[in-house]
């Protein structure tokens, strides 16, 4: 006699379905949290009563038995970025995370140890120890960091560990889930938007090592000059190794040797740009904009009230972080988990660093 086929099992999607209510909706009543009691009780009722035709409650004591969720998701981060506050880069995305973990019913573990013999925060920070993947604590968990791991982004493909990278992030020889800043759309804009004021020499100064981010924003470049129908001069394509090196004398350089009336420019990890571009235009030797454009491709790492509103992009972080939660829970709750990819929009902030090509600029150009 054949054995019989075995049946799918039922998810809460299936049950938000049944129900005609949101899978988060269900994810609160199923998950008996404070945070249900939020929920109308006829909502509630047909959740529960639809989970009961479904079978759910009994397929959610058989995974128990099996080691199954514990309903708590991951954080974890691949340098330092805790303890925070309002003004760093990084609150955002925590802010993000925690809001949309609690509204999916679920709790939140941190992952943030770190430290090596050396004694630096970040030298022994590893997602495994002893060979152990110590994120599977957690049902699934949410990645974030600039300096990754790759090796160990290809470990948890390949023991299809559920996670959701904030980011976008690339390896060999596997898809992997992440939400993503639509860099390229908004560095074009930017193109397109110096332009628009008459600029035509627009130099891109781009961070020194490879990563998604950088492609990204240099894709954007050349696309905004391509649909501008301006010629790519490779030689506006610069690397920063460090800010130290834009003074006030090398940009006096590109803009009477070059032509140059624009930059845009790659934010870095630190504070060190903008506090030397505030600290040539406090020179006097060049003024933004009124001798040449600047726009940063990207948030400075850190605000205060004193800081400078430059033009730029700014990312949606706590939309990031939060999308990245929505996607690990719909990833858990796949039967077979394909990865899920979110691309999201960047906000154009005017600022006060971008104008109308300066006089004479014009008879630089090439």
């Amino acid at each position: 006699m054949a054995p019989p086929e075995r049946r799918r099992r039922t998810t809460q999607r299936d049950i938000a379905r049944r129900a005609g209510v949101s899978q988060a909706t269900v994810s609160l009543v199923i998950s008996g949290g404070a945070a249900g009691s939020q929920i109308a009780e006829p909502t509630r009722r047909a959740v529960l009563a639809a989970a009961e035709e479904l079978g759910y409650a009994a397929n959610v004591a058989a995974r128990s038995l099996k080691g199954g969720r514990n309903r708590l998701l991951g954080l974890y981060t691949f340098e330092s970025v805790f303890p925070t506050d309002q003004r760093d880069f990084y609150y955002p995305f925590l802010l993000g995370v925690e809001e949309e973990t609690a509204r999916q019913g679920y709790d939140l573990l941190l992952f943030c140890s770190g430290g090596g013999p050396s004694g630096a925060p970040d030298s022994g920070r590893s997602i495994y120890a002893d060979g152990a993947n110590r994120l599977k604590i957690a049902d699934g968990c949410v990645l974030l960091g600039r300096n990754v791991r790759r090796a160990e982004l290809s470990a948890l493909a390949r023991e299809d560990f559920p996670f959701v990278f904030v980011g976008r992030r690339e390896v060999d020889g596997a898809r992997l889930s992440y939400v993503a800043a639509d860099y390229v759309a908004a560095t074009a804009a930017l193109v397109a938007e110096l332009v628009r004021l008459g600029h035509r020499r627009i130099l891109y100064l781009r961070a020194l090592e490879d990563s998604e981010p950088t492609w990204d924003r240099e894709q954007g470049y050349r696309r905004g000059l391509a649909e501008a129908g301006l010629p790519l001069d490779e030689t506006l394509v610069r690397r920063l190794a460090d800010p130290a090196e834009l003074t006030a004398g090398q940009l006096a350089e590109w803009t009477a040797g070059l032509g140059v009336t624009a930059l845009l420019v790659e934010p870095t990890e630190g504070n060190r740009l903008t506090a030397a571009l505030a600290a040539m235009t406090g020179t006097g030797r060049i003024r933004f904009p009124e001798d040449c454009s600047l726009a940063l491709l990207g948030d400075p790492p850190s605000w205060t009230p004193e800081s400078r509103n430059w033009t730029r992009f700014s990312l949606p972080r706590a939309r990031m972080a939060g999308e990245a939660v929505r996607l690990l829970v719909e990833l858990l709750d796949q039967d077979t988990p394909e990865p899920l990819r979110l691309t999201v929009p960047c906000a154009f902030v005017p600022g006060d660093s971008i104008g109308p090509v300066p006089a004479g600029g014009r008879r630089r150009a090439p």
